[in-house]
C-alpha cells in the first residue's frame, strides 16, 4: 500500500515563506517587543561591569551605587513587562497560524480524491491528522517563536559584547567551529531520520487501525499471526527509527554543551590576560564575559529548538504533501445528453497485470432497475465504482448520456449518479445537519419525508430532542442499521437519477431491508437503481439481473428468463430460496 506524497524542501520553503508574508505585520511587532526586551537584559551586564571597574579602582560612592541600583531595577521592570507583552503576541501569532494551518488542511484532506486515500489507507492520513499535527502546533506555537527571540537576543548579545570590546570578544569565536561542524553534520542525518520516523509512525498506526476494523475479517480467515508479525514488524521499524534520532540527539546535545562551556573559559582567560597587561579595563572583562554567559541561554535555546523545529519541517512536508495532490477531474465539462448509463469493453486492475475486469460491456436506460449478483470476488462492487465515477476504467469507457464520467466534474456527476455502500458515517451534529449535509437548503418537511422514505422516523422521534438531537462520538449513539438508515436518507435528500446501491441494506435485519427498500421504490420511482446485492430479492424485484463471474457478464436478462435459462443465476436462486423460504 502506498502513502500520500510528502512535500520536497522547496516546496515546504515557499509555504513557510507565504505564512511569513502573510503574517509579517504582527511578527514584526512581536520581534520588536523582544528585541527591546533583550536590549534590556543586557542592560545588568555592563552595569555590573561598571560597578567591578570603580570597586577595583576605588571610586564607587554611595550615589553611584544607588544610580546602578536604579538603572537595574528599572531596566528589569521594562524588561519584565516588554517579556510579557511579547510573549503574548508571540502565543497569539502562534496560535494564529496554527489554526490556518489546520484548517487549510482539513480543507485539502476533504478535496483528495477518493481513489488516493484508499490507495494510501487509513494509516497514513490517521498518522498526519494526530501525530503530525500535534507536533507542527509544538512547534508554531512554541518552537518557532522561542527559536527567532533566541536568534535576536543572541545577535544582540554580540553586537553588545563587540561594541564593549572588540578585542576581548575574538576568544568566544573559539567555539564557533565546532557548534557550525556538529549541527550541519547532525541536520544532514537528521532530517531523514525524522522523516523516516514519521513514515513508520503511519505505518504503524496503519496497521494497528486496520487489523482492529477488520478484526472479524482476520479471526475467520486465521490471519491473526500473520497481522501480529505485520504489527510487530512495523513497531520496530518504529522503535529503531526513534532510536536513530535519539542517538543523534545524544552525540549532538552534549557536544554544543562543551563548546558552549569552552567559550566561557576561553573568554575570562582571555579577557583577563587583556584587563591585566592593561589592554582593556576590567569594566569591558568583567562586562564581556557576562555577555558570553548571557549569550549561551539564547544559543542554547536556538540548539535545543532546532530539534523541534526538524520534526516540525517533517510534519509540515508531510501536510503539505496532502495538498500537491490534485484531483484530475476537469472544472467544467459537457452536461450529458440523457440518462443511459453504458460501460464499452471496460477493463479494470487494482494492481498492474491483474485485471479485475474483463472487456465488460453494459447499458443502463434510464429509470431502469438492474441487479447485480454474483459470488465474492466477481468484481460486483468494482462495477459498481466505475458506475460511480469512483474509479476510471485502465481501458474502455464508462459514459453517462455520451460523456465519461471520469471527464465530468465532481458537482455535476453527483447530480446524475451517486453510490451508496454499506461503509457509513455519523458526523458529529444534530440528525437534521447529518441530513442537510447532502442538501444544505433543505427545509424541515423535505428532512422529514426522506426520513419517512426510509422508516427512520419512528426511532427519531423517540429520541431525547427528536431530528435536534446530537448524534456522532460526543452524542447519542446510533445502532449500524439505523446508520445506514440516515446514510439512505441523505441518498433520498441529494435526488441523483442514477443510485448504485452496493449492499445499502446489508446492515438491516432480511425483513426490515425488504420493508426499506420497498419504501425507497415508492420515492424513486422513475430514477435509475443500479443494486449489488447478495439478497436475492432484490434481484426478484429488477426489471433486469445482471449475473457476474469473473469480472465478466455471465447471464442478463429478467428474473423469469434467468431462471428458466437453468444457469448460474437460477442456481443462485434455488440455493438462495432454500435457505430462506419467506422470500418465495
Amino acid at each position: 500500500m502506498s502513502q500520500l506524497p510528502i512535500a520536497d524542501a522547496q516546496t515546504v520553503r515557499t509555504h513557510a515563506r507565504a505564512l511569513v508574508l502573510q503574517h509579517r505585520s504582527k511578527l514584526v511587532r512581536m520581534l520588536s517587543l523582544y528585541a527591546l526586551a533583550a536590549v534590556m537584559a543586557l542592560i545588568p551586564a555592563y552595569v555590573i561591569g561598571e560597578i567591578t571597574n570603580f570597586a577595583a579602582t576605588r571610586q564607587l560612592t554611595s550615589g553611584r551605587i544607588d544610580l546602578y541600583v536604579g538603572v537595574l531595577f528599572v531596566s528589569s521592570l521594562l524588561y519584565a513587562g516588554l517579556s510579557f507583552l511579547a510573549r503574548r503576541r508571540s502565543y497569539i501569532l502562534g496560535e494564529t497560524v496554527f489554526a490556518q494551518l489546520r484548517e487549510e488542511f482539513l480543507e485539502s484532506v476533504l478535496a483528495l480524491p477518493l481513489v488516493e486515500v484508499e490507495r494510501a489507507g487509513t494509516g497514513d492520513l490517521l498518522s498526519r491528522t494526530t501525530n503530525d499535527i500535534e507536533a507542527l502546533s509544538r512547534t508554531v506555537r512554541f518552537a518557532m517563536p522561542e527559536w527567532l527571540v533566541a536568534i535576536l537576543q543572541a545577535v544582540l548579545t554580540l553586537v553588545a559584547m563587540v561594541l564593549v570590546s572588540p578585542l576581548a570578544s575574538i576568544a568566544s569565536i573559539v567555539s564557533l567551529p565546532i557548534v557550525f561542524f556538529s549541527t550541519r553534520y547532525y541536520l544532514h542525518y537528521a532530517v531523514p531520520g525524522y522523516r523516516r520516523e514519521r513514515m513508520s509512525y503511519a505505518a504503524m498506526s496503519g496497521s494497528v487501525s486496520e487489523t482492529a476494523e477488520g478484526a472479524r475479517t482476520v479471526d475467520a480467515h486465521r490471519l491473526g499471526q500473520r497481522q501480529s508479525t505485520r504489527i510487530e514488524g512495523d513497531i520496530r521499524e518504529s522503535f529503531y527509527s526513534e532510536m536513530y534520532t535519539m542517538l543523534m540527539r545524544m552525540v549532538w546535545f552534549p557536544t554544543i554543551e562543551s563548546a558552549f562551556a569552552l567559550a566561557v573559559a576561553t573568554t575570562l582567560a582571555w579577557s583577563g590576560w587583556l584587563a591585566l597587561h592593561h589592554h582593556i579595563t576590567i569594566a569591558a572583562a568583567t562586562t564581556v564575559t557576562l555577555y558570553v554567559v548571557q549569550i549561551n541561554d539564547p544559543i542554547d535555546r536556538i540548539v535545543s529548538w532546532l530539534d523541534e523545529l526538524q520534526v516540525g519541517q517533517s510534519s509540515l512536508a508531510r501536510l503539505v504533501g496532502v495538498s500537491v495532490v490534485r484531483d484530475d477531474r476537469p472544472t467544467q465539462g459537457v452536461e450529458p445528453r440523457n440518462e443511459t448509463i453504458a460501460m464499452k469493453d471496460v477493463f479494470y486492475a487494482y494492481r498492474p497485470g491483474h485485471d479485475v475486469l474483463n472487456g465488460l460491456s453494459l447499458t443502463v436506460q434510464p429509470g431502469e432497475r438492474l441487479a447485480i449478483v454474483g459470488p465474492s470476488g466477481a468484481g460486483k462492487s468494482t462495477i459498481g465504482r466505475l458506475l460511480a465515477g469512483i474509479d476510471a476504467p485502465r481501458s474502455g469507457a464508462v459514459e453517462v448520456g455520451g460523456v465519461a464520467l471520469a471527464s465530468m466534474p465532481l458537482a455535476m456527476l453527483r447530480q446524475h449518479v451517486a453510490l451508496v455502500t454499506q461503509e457509513h458515517h455519523i458526523f458529529i451534529g444534530s440528525v437534521r445537519e447529518n441530513l442537510a449535509l447532502a442538501k444544505p437548503e433543505a427545509s424541515d418537511d423535505e428532512i422529514v419525508r426522506a426520513l419517512e422514505a426510509v422508516d427512520a422516523m419512528e426511532w427519531i422521534r423517540a429520541l431525547p430532542e427528536g431530528m435536534r438531537t446530537e448524534l456522532g462520538t460526543t452524542g447519542h449513539q446510533v445502532t449500524p442499521a439505523q446508520a445506514q438508515q440516515l446514510a439512505l436518507a441523505r441518498l433520498v435528500l441529494s435526488n441523483p437519477h442514477t443510485l448504485v446501491l452496493d449492499e445499502a441494506t446489508a446492515l438491516l435485519d432480511p425483513r426490515a431491508a425488504r420493508h426499506v427498500e420497498r419504501s425507497l421504490n415508492a420515492v424513486l420511482r422513475g430514477r435509475t437503481v443500479i443494486a449489488i446485492a447478495h439478497r436475492l430479492h432484490t434481484a426478484h424485484d429488477a426489471d433486469r439481473v445482471c449475473v457476474v463471474i469473473n469480472g465478466a457478464i455471465a447471464e442478463l436478462g429478467t428474473h423469469d428468463e434467468l431462471v428458466a435459462l437453468n444457469g448460474e443465476y437460477a442456481s443462485l436462486w434455488a440455493s438462495w430460496r432454500n435457505e430462506r423460504p419467506e422470500a418465495s
